[in-house]
């Protein structure tokens, strides 16, 4: 057995400039990686006037999508262009239609008198089983080899084993190799020439591949130049010489047609000025709100509508196999965190106002029931299937947790609710920790629902599985246990909902090749969304207790978001896949949970001052969807297969066409709450 060697021919580097292999001792020299760049299609809604603004940021916002339409949609396929030109030596038979994140490789066996076998796996596959990939037969005679041609994925990295098909044991090469989408490639196994008898593997690249992040890129510049317009015209508006001369412009022509018109006249002019009420003008006498509250959910909300759409295909816009983080896996957190922050806000006002706390309990209850209904009812993905079943509806989902979780959590700050402290009050006690001290009996509740959650987690016994499993099951951990997937909290919602009532398709299916049905959603990891929910809480009561000091609230953000990324740190030992709790949305471990609450907690801080300290940025346009957000969410999920959030694409394994369609659809619904929000509809329940 012998190790990949690269081939010494200079053609062969010439036509290598875009990637090599990794493999033993004499492996091909790896491809440079290109790097993951996140698309983030932003528009800066920046106050051009009062009544300018909003609608500044909305166009733009609207403006930016097309316009990144425009440059990503040429004629045909960017991605895919002409057809490959197959080696002679291949049987046009054996030509293979790429799809998306594939590539082309072309195993050639030039061993006389031996049968190979080739086994794949994802280097993103934590102790995954090799997957028999193709078998190659041997070579018949001198200078004709046996040539097989498979599709290889290029999400990730992939690691080719190619094994003596007789002698299974018998390792003849191994390399690890970074494909590029609709790239062609030619794998060389022969013997060397230099009197030693040993196998050579060297892989060659024919065609060039994609490169398919450049489409996010084209549309993350868009966004960024969006961004840099509204706030050159922003600069330019705080002009004074240029706000006369666009007072002087509108002016002028504004009289002129007044002159030529009825409205010149004072009867026609005082109706007109009857039109504004001055009560309309008057403060209201309840607190501001909190706008950084509201910007932060709609971030939340436009990225899921992102996600939830495809997000171009690609694989960072989708959720992790298991363990780690993708931008998909960041945004439901983010929204329980400030569903926890608003709770706070929400209850106290209302408490304020002289609302009872047997009332406030009744519009509770109401709620998390509408909640968990439309979840079950209207937005379930069970309806892909044909019309609902109740045998085989889906019981958990993403409504639900969040109904769930709201019930839990309101109801446990309504229950020891305390007067809200005035900022007097505070001074006087010079208690650095009064959000938390006054707070004892709810992170009492919270500590003992962790508790039962690590407990049922690590202790629960789960048949034909080990005790305290977090791992995916299927080909994971080398196929010892491929019916255990999720451990505890699989086995729990298969007891107790049943194994037709919960997700069948999770997304550990995709590099795990799991068989059995798991929820993301399901009964235990509620308990951790609770406790990122009260996280929230807890910064909802840092932005009210403190809300005359701001030095006050950057502090208390900072040591919370440093304290929880220690936290994170501990449990994770800063790696993927070897911590003692690694990070995993499917599971929501409380390492997922701290993480995530530590980058809310940043996001916070990064906001209050610019939104609602100096008012440098209103929030728009990601406030609006972030007043109606359940309208956005429920919307969305209903006519996400409706015209004009989804067409019919020319190439349906493109991923530019997909990401002009995602992008438009988002775009849209945000145009949607804008108006809605204009025409003060909300819908709250």
């Amino acid at each position: 057995m012998t190790g990949a060697r690269p081939r010494a021919a200079k053609k062969r580097r010439a036509r290598e400039r875009g990637g090599g292999g990794r493999g033993g001792a004499g492996a091909a020299a790896e491809a440079e990686r290109r790097p993951v760049v996140a698309t983030a299609v932003a528009a800066g809604g920046m106050l051009w006037s009062r009544t300018a603004g909003p609608a500044l940021a909305a166009l733009l916002l609207l403006a930016a999508s097309v316009l990144s339409a425009t440059l990503l949609a040429p004629g045909g396929s960017l991605e895919r262009g002409a057809e490959f030109a197959q080696p002679r030596d291949l049987d046009q038979k054996r030509h293979i239609e790429l799809k998306m994140d594939q590539a082309l490789l072309l195993i050639h066996n030039e061993l006389p008198g031996t049968n190979l076998t080739v086994y794949w796996k994802s280097e993103r596959c934590y102790h995954c089983l090799l997957q028999v990939l193709a078998a190659v037969s041997r070579s018949g005679k001198p200078g004709k080899p046996g040539i097989t041609a498979v599709t290889v994925s290029t999400q990730h990295g992939s690691v080719l084993q190619l094994n003596d098909t007789l002698s299974e044991k018998k390792e003849v090469c191994r390399l690890e190799y970074k494909f590029g989408e609709f790239g062609n490639y030619s794998l060389l196994v022969k013997h060397t020439h230099n009197g030693v008898n040993e196998i050579a593997c060297d892989l060659v690249v024919n065609k060039n591949p994609v490169d398919s992040n450049l489409p996010v890129c084209i549309a993350f510049l868009v966004g960024l130049a969006v961004v840099i317009a509204v706030c050159l015209l922003r600069f330019l508006l705080s002009l004074d010489d240029f706000n006369n001369w666009i007072f002087k412009a509108i002016n002028s022509r504004e009289t002129d047609r007044l002159i030529n018109s009825e409205l010149g006249s004072p009867s026609r002019a005082g109706q007109l000025g009857d039109d504004v009420h001055p009560e309309a003008w008057r403060p209201s006498t309840l607190p501001p709100r909190l706008r950084c509250v509201d910007t932060f959910r709609g971030i939340a909300l436009i990225l899921m509508v992102f996600v939830n759409y495809g997000g171009g295909k690609y694989w960072y816009f989708k959720h992790a196999s298991w363990n780690g983080l993708t931008v998909a896996d960041l945004v439901f957190p983010w929204f329980v965190f400030i569903m926890g922050s608003s709770i706070f806000l929400s209850i106290t006002s209302m408490l304020q106002r002289g609302c009872s706390k047997f009332r406030l309990l009744g519009k509770i209850v109401w709620r998390s029931f509408l909640l968990i209904c439309i979840g079950i009812i209207i937005v379930n993905p069970n309806y892909c299937l044909g019309p609902l079943s109740w045998d085989k509806v889906r019981i958990p989902g993403v409504l639900q947790r969040l109904g769930m979780t709201y019930f839990v959590v309101a109801a446990l700050e309504l229950l020891f609710a305390k007067p809200l402290p005035d900022s007097c009050a505070l001074e006087r006690r010079s208690s650095s920790l009064q959000d938390i001290l006054s707070s004892w009996p709810q992170w009492l509740f919270i500590l003992v629902l962790e508790s039962i959650w690590l407990a049922l987690t690590f202790f629960l016994p789960v048949p034909g599985c080990p005790t305290g499993y977090l791992g995916p099951g299927g080909i994971g951990d080398l196929g010892k246990y491929p019916n255990c997937t999720g451990g505890a909290a699989g086995y729990i919602d298969r007891l107790l909902l049943g194994g037709d009532h919960i997700y069948q398709h999770p997304s550990s299916t995709v590099l795990y090749h799991t068989a059995v049905a798991y929820d993301p959603e399901g009964i235990l990891g509620t308990i951790n969304s609770v406790v990122m929910a009260f996280l929230g809480v807890q910064a909802g009561k840092i932005l009210l207790y403190y809300k005359e000091q701001t030095k006050g609230i950057l502090i208390r953000f900072t040591a919370w978001c440093c304290f929880l990324g220690l936290i994170s740190v501990a449990l994770t030992k800063i790696s993927e896949n070897d911590g003692f709790i690694p990070v995993n949305k499917n599971l929501w471990s409380i390492s997922y949970v701290t993480t995530l609450s530590s980058f809310a907690f940043f996001i916070l801080l990064l906001l209050y001052p610019i939104v609602d300290v100096t008012g440098v940025w209103t929030g728009a346009p990601f406030f609006y969807p972030g007043m109606n957000s359940i309208l956005v969410y429920v919307g969305h999920e209903v006519f996400k297969n409706y015209f004009p959030f989804q067409w019919k694409l020319q190439d349906t394994q493109s991923h530019k066409e997909h990401l002009i369609q995602n992008i438009v659809a988002t775009a849209l619904w945000v145009l949607i709450a804008y108006i809605l929000y204009k025409k003060k509809v909300f819908w709250k329940i």
